[in-house]
């Protein structure tokens, strides 16, 4: 039997058993087919057509236009994913990601102008700025949950957009903030064509690191918490630590994402850098795409950022994209909770092949195995029946024999010690007792003059 610490799966467990003599080879349970592994080259191959296409796209762009438009959806695709890191994994809906996203931006243009860092020392150093900013911020605001932690988010993006439109002296206020090109001798095209590598690359490196944390340890710590904060901390997860580390891992993903952006554009304005809208498509990306999946939020920045860009070319500045962007997230709420990459993924497995664990047999085939087992499970029962019987005792062994007799005798003495009147059975009823009626029991219980040796005496 196995106990609690054989952690062995059923089929190794059954294959360690040893196999009694004579038992053959068709005793053993048969092995289940092996598995093509056709999702996982799917997989491979589809990541290395989105790596082609990626690379591919700054040559093929035909303008300089389409090409920031790429741009921007790369960063909307960096942004995503580095908020998929907070809601994704613990199920913590935060709108207030944007404030990091400024808090980048903004830190890598005051570092630039005001202390004459190199443009991606001040890059990183920003990043590292809002790492510490992200760890008393989150302290707090992760002691709530639900719609309290979504209030906040909103809070603290809405604190931070006061604080720079006011301080004109120090963030240019309403005014804006002119950041140094880092490049400043490549033409636009050229610009934009290493700007998007740039993106590519900070893209590639945030799925990587979603991709470890996602088989991980730690990972299965936090979707613990998604699932179920409570049990999880009851198990002994630690879920505050947990949580903690993920809010600043996301945060920091998105400061370097709005550090970026602002060595990229060179323009920067409060107003869009701290703007609720731009935690929003956040959201809204992560969940088109979907949250669980490691390309979620790029599927949803392609289709969101293209179609904003599309409404903004079309319709100027009118609100359509807002509505657009309305409308979009209705349709994911109501028919894609789970996002299109999930219910893409359970379209094909209800439409494809289905997995079975019963192998189908004809009849014929079915004989046949079962006149190749007889033999092998005939065989031992012989053997045994020759040995002496069921308990493997053989005639003629005298320790058997003197066994045998002693068990007689004993059974003897305790039917001479038995008056005649006493019950060979159990009083009571039930599974083990008298197949007698309640009135003959009850007759039984009453007491008896005994005849035996024992009253004599």
């Amino acid at each position: 039997m196995p106990n609690a610490s054989d952690t062995r799966p059923a089929s190794r467990r059954a294959a360690a058993r040893p196999v009694p003599d004579g038992a053959g080879t068709a005793a053993a349970p048969a092995a289940p087919p092996a598995r093509r592994p056709w999702g996982r080259v799917a997989r491979l191959v589809a990541l290395v057509v989105l790596a082609v296409v990626v690379l591919a796209f700054p040559t093929a762009a035909p303008n300089a236009y389409i090409l920031s438009a790429g741009i921007v959806v790369l960063s909307y695709a960096c942004t995503a994913t580095a908020w998929n890191f907070m809601g994704g994994f613990t199920g913590y809906v935060s709108l207030g990601h944007a404030a990091f996203f400024g808090l980048g931006a903004y830190g890598t243009g005051l570092l630039i102008r005001d202390l004459g860092l190199p443009s991606f020392v001040a890059w990183l150093a920003a990043g590292a700025i809002v790492l510490l900013v992200t760890i008393p911020v989150g302290i707090a605001a992760l002691r709530v949950r639900g719609a309290s932690f979504v209030i906040v988010s909103i809070a603290f993006v809405l604190i931070l957009l006061l604080v720079f439109q006011a301080w004109g002296t120090f963030t240019g206020g309403s005014d804006g903030l002119v950041v140094p090109r880092p490049f400043p001798d490549m033409l636009r095209p050229e610009h934009h064509r290493t700007f998007f590598y740039l993106f590519a690359g900070l893209l590639a490196v945030m799925l990587l690191a979603w991709w470890a944390i996602d088989r991980s340890r730690f990972g299965t710590g936090l979707k613990a918490v998604r699932e179920d904060e409570d049990k999880a901390q009851a198990l002994g997860v630690p879920t505050r630590n947990y949580k903690l580390v993920a809010y600043v891992v996301s945060a920091t993903f998105t400061g370097l994402a709005g550090g970026m952006y602002a060595l990229w554009f060179g323009d920067l304005d409060p107003i869009f850098q701290f703007s609720i809208m731009l935690g929003a498509y956040m959201v809204l990306m992560a969940l088109l795409g979907g949250v669980r999946h490691l390309f979620g939020p790029l599927l949803g920045a392609v289709i969101v950022g293209t179609g904003l860009e599309y409404f903004k070319l079309e319709f100027g500045d009118t609100q359509f994209h807002l509505v657009a962007t309305a409308l979009l997230l209705g349709v994911v709420v109501l028919f894609m909770p789970d996002g299109i990459i999930p219910a893409a993924q359970a379209l094909v497995k209800r439409f494809g092949p289905q997995d079975s664990s019963i192998r189908e047999m004809t009849a014929a085939e079915l004989l046949e195995r079962n006149r190749a087992a007889a033999p092998a499970t005939t065989a031992p029962a012989e053997a045994t029946t020759d040995a002496g019987g069921p308990s493997g005792r053989r005639a003629g062994d005298p320790t058997a024999e003197r066994t045998t007799a002693v068990g007689q005798e004993t059974r003897e003495g305790a039917a001479a010690t038995e008056g005649p009147g006493e019950d060979e059975g159990p009083r009571r009823g039930g599974p083990g007792g008298s197949s007698r009626g309640t009135s003959e029991r009850m007759e039984d219980a009453a007491p008896r003059p005994r005849t035996g040796p024992e009253e004599d005496r």
